[in-house]
């Protein structure tokens, strides 16, 4: 019998709910309870895998290749001086596109060695790389990418920098392999090399070589190639500028660098143990030279003419152009330290200087201020009144007529001209000369030298007003535009005054004008830009081209008339620029000083060379001309002054070594011969005596003036000083006033002493009433001892309720008590009255 039996049934136990989370397992004790079981593992990784293949796909099909950033394919547009060194620039970025090709191959060698070693083979990504920095950053270390170069091309060519997080990296990952699979690996490192920011403001490795090593990057050598490469990861913190810090880190990745090349075979270590650590250049942001943003200005403004090179300034800072220019560096250097104001100029006191090849039209100068960032106005082609520079077109428009320098005019001071007008419904009034001189009966010649305003303000009655501003435009002062809210500004008024210059200029216009003088009557097109071209293309050439506008016997009694200026007139200055060895260049120019003396120039030229040189003051916070502030020991700002001396300067500069050329040869033709009268004779043979009368109307008028008027008529003016309560110098008596005498007879002139004259006290007129409310200036008068007398005059510069001029003039010595007249603007008023305008004296040669 068997001793089997069977088994022991167990009670019945219900079967237990599996629950989600079924830990600690069942029937399993201590640590073997937490641990999941392998059907629980794979199935884990299995749906998560599938999850993350899901979800790839679903990225792949909606990730495309982006289009290419705007950015890209933006080239800086480089500007050159006439001997092609850099000017400045234009861009959006600081790029200058290279082919791989135009590289040495360990350029590119460097970079691969130092970013991506396995850029060669990878697909477009580096999925070890991506699991390292995975685990580095779950695992609390510093935070890494993984990026290889198409990555980083991607990032720089299609989707632009964005803030780095997984689903970023995610979509870049995807485009990198696209991009792989549509473009070579020489393709996606060209465009790498390109777009990658060096640090310097530089993008692309073009850009950076010239920023580091101020040369191109076909010329880099295997040493500089590699300390790029190794400053790429944090090039601005990593720049040798910025600290001993940062050195020490470039040097470290220089060698770095050096070391993989010899690891993946790109240069041998021979090739490591010569390269010598690279010099840098200084860098300087921006041009270095704040002044020359007024050239890139003009240079910007000359293309975007739409009758020209019609490019626009947008267009300049991303084509990538090459714009070589005629601005000389030397002349240019010369005109950034003749301008230079001294401390005691006012604060709105701006200079400027336009140089002028006459025969081209090139400008070889242009000076528009100290500072760009502060004065950010040109001054060069900002407008000011043209005061006495005007009086030549006048002159020429009276040549063109027929009337030569020897016509005689009466300059006396304070001479009514009918049609002559402070305001254009006022009565005729006086015409005033530069402190007050009279010179008798002068030529033309000599009204210019000393810039008389009687003279010109008949001449300019006679030939009439239209014609002075005819020949204005003809020699190159801007015509106005069609726009109404400038065409104001740019017209010259055909009233009586426009021969004193009261309408308003540019430097440049007035050195176009003074070069179609210098030219004999041929007008050229001033400009800077020579060339403009994209790789080997033209793409613009600047004018060339001249035409003649006046005939060349008017043009050469004109620079006759303008060489008296420099010889014995107002800009007697010039004379002193001469030849190293103390010869005397020709020159030929005209001052100008506008009312109030708001504006100073000296337009001048030789024969090779215009320049002009301006002052003006105005209160940009007032929004108003100022008086010339005096600086420098000038007594006052008139264009004699300092614009004629800093003109000297700096064409004594520029023209060393210039041959000496002449004006054309020009002979003023004999004054006409005086006017006989017959004197009773018996007999047929004798010769008539020459005789001329004594004017009438010298009592009164001081000796000098009175001795140079019967000079010019051919007598002899004989003094004899008489005591008299009257002012020094005054004339008491003429004998034979008004009667005929013979040419060549003295006349007795009796001359007050001034013995019996009681002094008075004296004081001076305030200076910097012009432009101030009416109440402060009538306060500083009484407070001087003098009484403000108040007139109203209607003012396109001066707003309502300030002073538009004082008379006597600021600085003037007059008796305490005396009447000031302060002429008060009630703001524009728009007239077409030929005479209108700012007529009237004070407008100073």
């Amino acid at each position: 019998m068997s001793n089997w039996s069977p088994p022991p049934i167990w009670p019945h136990t219900p079967r237990r709910r599996q629950r989600i989370w079924n830990y600690p397992r069942p029937y399993r004790t201590g640590l073997k309870a937490w641990i999941p079981s392998w059907r629980v593992v794979v199935g884990t990784l299995l749906a998560g895998g599938s999850l993350a293949a899901g979800v790839f796909v679903a990225a792949w099909a909606s990730v495309p290749v982006p289009a290419e950033l705007n950015t890209v394919r933006e080239e800086t547009t480089t500007v050159y001086y006439a001997d092609g060194s850099p000017l400045g620039k234009y861009a959006a970025q600081n790029r200058t596109i290279v082919s791989l090709a135009d590289l040495p191959s360990h350029v590119t060698d460097a970079i691969i060695a130092s970013e991506d070693q396995s850029f060669r083979t990878h697909m477009g990504i580096n999925p070890l790389g991506i699991v390292r920095a995975a685990v580095n950053n779950v695992t609390g270390g510093d935070r890494q990418g993984a990026s290889t170069l198409t990555q980083q091309y991607v990032e720089n060519y299609y989707v632009g920098v964005e803030y780095a997080t997984y689903a970023t990296k995610l979509k870049e990952a995807i485009i990198a392999l696209k991009v792989t699979q549509q473009q070579s690996k020489d393709q996606v490192l060209e465009g790498y090399v390109n777009t990658i920011y060096l640090g310097r403001g530089a993008y692309g490795i073009e850009a950076a070589s010239k920023a580091y090593f101020g040369h191109s990057a076909k010329d880099m050598s295997i040493s500089e190639s590699a300390f790029l490469a190794g400053i790429i990861p944090n090039p601005t913190y990593w720049d040798p500028r910025q600290g001993e810090a940062a050195a020490a880190q470039a040097t470290s990745r220089w060698e770095r660098t050096l070391n993989f090349m010899v690891e993946e075979g790109y240069i041998t270590a021979q090739d490591r143990d010569a390269a010598e650590y690279p010099k840098l250049v200084e860098y300087r942001q921006g041009s270095g030279d704040n002044r020359t943003a007024y050239l890139l200005e003009q240079v910007a403004k000359e293309l975007a003419d739409p009758d020209g090179a019609n490019i626009s300034e947008e267009v300049l800072t991303k084509a990538g152009y090459e714009i070589h220019t005629s601005i000389d560096p030397t002349m240019q250097a010369a005109a950034n330290e003749a301008m230079k104001l001294p401390e005691d100029a006012g604060k709105y006191t701006r200079a400027s200087l336009t140089s002028i090849d006459p025969r081209t039209g090139e400008i070889k100068a242009m000076y528009g201020g100290p500072n760009y960032s502060e004065h950010p106005t040109n001054a060069a082609t900002f407008r000011a009144q043209g005061a006495s520079t005007f009086k030549p077109f006048t002159l020429i428009a009276a040549l063109k007529e027929g009337i030569p320098l020897t016509q005689k005019y009466d300059s006396t001071d304070g001479k009514v001209i009918e049609g002559w007008k402070q305001t254009p419904d006022g009565p005729d009034v006086p015409l005033s000369n530069f402190d007050h001189d009279s010179f008798g009966w002068i030529d033309l010649a000599y009204a210019t030298a000393q810039s008389v305003n009687v003279v010109y303000g008949q001449l300019n009655k006679e030939i009439g007003a239209d014609k002075t501003a005819q020949v204005a435009y003809d020699l190159g002062i801007s015509r106005p535009d069609d726009n109404p809210d400038t065409n104001d500004c740019c017209v010259i008024k055909s009233n009586l005054a426009n021969v004193l210059g009261t309408d308003y200029v540019t430097n440049v216009d007035l050195a176009h004008a003074y070069s179609t003088i210098a030219a004999q009557g041929y007008r050229t097109t001033p400009h800077m830009v020579t060339t403009v071209k994209k790789g080997e293309g033209l793409v613009y050439e600047g004018p060339k081209t001249s035409e003649r506008v006046f005939d060349e016997d008017v043009m050469a009694a004109t620079t006759y008339a303008l060489q008296q200026v420099v010889e014995e007139g107002s800009g007697a200055a010039a004379q002193e620029l001469t030849t190293p060895d103390g010869t005397r260049r020709p020159v030929a120019g005209k001052t100008g000083s506008s009312q109030q003396t708001e504006s100073a120039w000296f337009a001048g030229f030789i024969p090779q060379l215009t320049t002009v040189v301006g002052l003006y003051q105005y209160d940009i916070d007032q929004n108003s001309y100022q008086q010339i502030q005096p600086f420098g020991g000038y007594e006052w700002m008139t264009g004699g002054s300092w614009p004629t001396s800093a003109w000297t300067a700096y064409m004594s500069t520029v023209t060393e070594g210039m041959e000496i050329e002449e004006f054309p040869d020009y002979q003023p033709p004999a004054p006409p011969e005086p006017t006989s009268s017959p004197s009773p004779s018996t007999s047929p043979s004798e010769e008539p005596e020459e005789t001329v009368m004594v004017p009438a109307g010298l009592v009164g008028r001081p000796f000098v003036e009175v001795a140079s008027t019967l000079a010019g008529l051919g007598l002899v003016p004989e003094q004899v000083d008489v005591d008299s309560d009257q002012d020094v110098g005054t004339v008491l008596s003429v004998a034979s006033e008004g009667q005929e005498v013979e040419v060549g007879s003295s006349v007795r002139v009796e001359v007050s002493n001034g013995a019996l004259v009681e002094e008075e006290e004296t004081t001076t007129v305030p200076w910097g009433l012009t432009n101030r409310d009416q109440g402060d200036a009538a306060a500083q008068l009484e407070a001087a001892g003098l009484v403000p007398v108040v007139t109203e005059a209607p003012s396109d510069t001066v707003r309502e309720g300030r002073v538009v001029s004082v008379d006597p003039g600021e600085g003037a010595e007059v008796p305490v008590g005396s009447e000031v007249t302060l002429v008060v603007s009630t703001g524009p008023e728009p007239s077409d009255d030929p005479s209108g305008d700012d007529g009237g004296g004070g407008i100073f040669g």
